[in-house]
């Protein structure tokens, strides 16, 4: 009895496990580069806040990064390869905003460049994640 336990469970091995691949990471299942993203908000250590509705982020096929922090534009090399993204240093504009935009701005800054980021895509939101768990939440921007 028990080898026919076993007989009938083995096969269910290869076949029962998770979705998420050998690695245990979760692929990004659409592109994230050549398109507009919103930046919705940032999660850093449990605590979300809201972006300014200037924050903005794009990434192109040929390495290149660039957007709006919140009050500053930045730009800044990207490499992206599968669901994971590296951006690096960012060079921003000077301008002086408010001081929770200000706040908001830096927050978001170290977590886009902290080192690499984890790409998730669900239809028209991307979810951008370091190795700390820190999370920015992003939604395809619209046409205006």
């Amino acid at each position: 009895m028990i080898l026919t336990v076993a007989a009938v469970l083995l096969p269910c091995v290869p076949a029962c496990g998770s979705e998420k691949g050998d690695s245990g990471a979760v692929k990004a299942q659409q592109p994230v580069t050549g398109i507009d993203w919103r930046v919705d908000g940032i999660t850093v250590d449990g605590t979300t806040r809201h972006a300014p509705a200037t924050a903005r982020l794009r990434i192109d096929e040929d390495g290149r990064a660039a957007g709006n922090l919140g009050c500053n534009r930045f730009s800044a090399r990207a490499t992206v390869d599968g669901d994971r993204i590296t951006i690096g240093d960012l060079r921003t504009t000077k301008m002086a905003c408010d001081r929770d935009r200000m706040d908001f701005e830096r927050a978001l800054a170290r977590a886009l460049t902290t080192g690499t980021l984890t790409a998730r895509t669900d239809a028209a939101k991307l979810t951008l994640t370091d190795g700390d768990g820190d999370r920015v939440h992003l939604s395809r921007s619209t046409p205006e």
